[in-house]
């Protein structure tokens, strides 16, 4: 039985944050993954995708962020369970918890945050009918390395955040990039789409828009791409390209957490915005995971959102003690699992 102050399921950005802030509060955690390494989709699915809104960094490579919040959270010693999926909860009669994964291995805690991002998740695949037929054969859902792209014709569909970010990158790398999105406006941040209509007025990005993507074509692997432009004009257009992106986002799915008796709206965890806690006393949910009024899913808020669990999750582990902000470190705590703990000289807080 593993042992820890918070368990938190998911370690990818928001959970790793919050093992800091529950670091500067002499907390211990201990993270579940499904996934083999942290990170989440920032490790797996896009490790080379820049993110433009981490304050202090201009620009951050995924990958680079998450290798930055390891290093951040490295004095507090966190421990994972990686490659297995939390798969069921049990209270206790004292009002902590006890979580099982799929291969049986049980974490018990008094506080439990999901941070477990989309969830499980699939592409949304475009609906055209040979398309699984040139799936890895110029056919991808994701980008994990861009360099795979160097000097080829690429062709990305989609109108959000990561088809624009995308589309901006690769015209640094790609020999043509063409970005086809059947509607004439963009769901992404405004200031990628004028990035995107400042490249187009320089040649450098091919913008086909009202238009889809209804055909592939080529001899066992990817040669040419079938576009149906929409509107006023209305063609059809053979396009030549070594590689088709569709970036449709994901459909997510919240698994065995679904059945954990939380309260759940359109597949998410709804959550108090005072402290980020569920519907059941000490289970919190952080990041892409939950929702409430007003919910942005950036990593910036689920930053946010952890440091406000974290609070609570003190004063619930420790409903006698309170803490003040400090300079220097001022003596120590007893965890969960009756360790005595003394902060790295790094953290600002100190617990009276």
């Amino acid at each position: 039985m593993i042992k820890t102050d918070i368990l938190i399921i998911g370690a990818g950005p928001t959970g790793l944050f919050a093992v800091f802030e529950a670091g500067l509060l002499q907390l211990k955690c201990h993270l579940i993954d499904a996934l083999p390494q942290p990170g989440g989709q920032c490790s797996e699915i896009y490790p080379k995708k820049p993110i433009y809104d981490i304050p202090g960094f201009p620009e951050i490579l995924a990958g680079d962020l998450v290798d930055n919040l390891m290093e951040q959270i490295r004095p507090f010693q966190p421990t994972f369970t990686l490659g297995e999926r939390a798969n069921t909860i049990e209270k206790l009669d004292d009002g902590t918890f006890v979580v099982t994964t799929n291969k049986g291995t049980k974490h018990h805690a008094p506080i439990v945050a999901i941070a477990g991002g989309l969830g499980s998740f699939e592409p949304r695949k475009p609906l055209i009918n040979n398309i699984g037929n040139y799936e890895d054969k110029g056919v991808s859902y994701f980008i994990k390395d861009p360099e795979i792209y160097r000097d080829k014709k690429v062709l990305i569909a989609g109108g959000g955040d990561s088809a624009l970010d995308w589309s901006i990158f690769l015209a640094d790398v790609a020999s043509e990039v063409t970005l086809v999105h059947r509607r004439n406006q963009f769901r992404g941040a405004l200031d990628s789409v004028e990035k995107v209509q400042s490249l187009k007025n320089l040649g450098r990005i091919n913008l086909i828009t009202p238009a889809e993507v209804v055909d592939l074509k080529g001899d066992g692997k990817l040669e040419a791409v079938v576009i149906q432009k929409s509107g006023d004009a209305e063609e059809e257009i053979v396009q030549e390209v070594d590689e088709f992106i569709p970036l449709f986002g994901l459909s997510p799915k919240l698994g065995p957490i679904a059945n954990w008796g939380l309260e759940i709206e359109k597949n998410a965890i709804k959550v108090d915005t005072f402290d980020y806690q569920t519907n059941i006393p000490g289970i919190y949910a952080i990041g892409d995971v939950n929702t409430y009024p007003g919910k942005l899913k950036l990593i910036l808020c689920g930053f946010h959102e952890a440091t406000l669990m974290c609070q609570s999750a003190y004063q619930r582990i420790f409903p006698d003690k309170k803490y003040v902000m400090k300079y220097t470190t001022v003596g120590g705590v007893s965890g969960f699992d009756g360790t005595k703990r003394e902060a790295p000289k790094a953290v600002v807080k100190a617990i009276e």
